[in-house]
């Protein structure tokens, strides 16, 4: 059971793992979307009936990490989280890939950090998820599936890196992903390669529970 704190806000930010087709209005029947991110902000809502928070979603599909930078005053700052989870970077790969238009894993990590560091100016008692960007495997593009194999080894190792700077969690993903599609077929957990399915989007519920709850609950 994640236990939330009264005045908590939760703030899901990233890609469109986390953007989930949510609505854009205040209508609480989509405003989170579907995805792992709904099925957090639902236990965490059914769990603490009593208290009294906010649970977030910002993501928004196609997001580099530039552009989570250049909405973050706006995404996130304004909205001054208590607790702040981020999965970003399967899209810097892709832009490197299409049009050379991603962020290389420096760059990618300089970005990460200023974004952190206005987080913590806001909020220096910042709760700080950080989640592992994974890929499965390509369906029809042989190429793409070899370059982003290739490369999001080096983008894990980056978001672990700044977790352990800023004394994050660190919800790694990748290898639940490589360990069931030894199991099954992997597009029976992301549908494309990289966005996950229903069962997908439980198997990250199931880790990022594992990983987050016990600091969480211990604050």
């Amino acid at each position: 059971m994640l236990k939330i704190k009264d005045k908590d806000v939760i703030l899901f930010q990233g890609d469109s793992i986390t953007d989930g087709n949510r609505g854009r209005s205040s209508d609480p029947n989509h405003i989170h979307g579907h995805g792992y991110q709904y099925i957090l902000a639902s236990e965490m809502y059914a769990d603490n009936l009593c208290v009294d928070f906010d649970v977030v979603n910002k993501g928004i599909s196609g997001n580099r990490i530039s552009d989570l930078y250049g909405r973050w005053k706006e995404d996130c700052l304004n909205i001054k989280p208590t607790v702040l989870s981020v999965i970003i970077g399967i899209n810097d790969i892709y832009g490197n890939f299409n049009c050379g238009c991603g962020s290389d894993t420096e760059r990618f990590k300089k970005i990460y950090r200023l974004m952190l560091d206005e987080a913590l100016e806001i909020n220096p008692d910042l709760f700080i998820v950080i989640m592992e960007p994974f890929f499965g495997t390509a369906k029809d593009d042989t190429e793409w599936d070899k370059y982003a194999k290739e490369n999001i080894g080096k983008f894990a190792l980056a978001v672990k890196e700044i977790a352990e700077e800023y004394n994050a969690v660190f919800v790694p993903l990748q290898d639940i992903f490589n360990e069931y599609s030894e199991k099954t077929d992997i597009f029976k957990l992301l549908w494309d390669g990289v966005h996950p399915t229903t069962g997908g989007h439980q198997l990250i519920v199931r880790r990022w529970k594992e990983c987050v709850e016990p600091r969480l609950n211990a604050r």
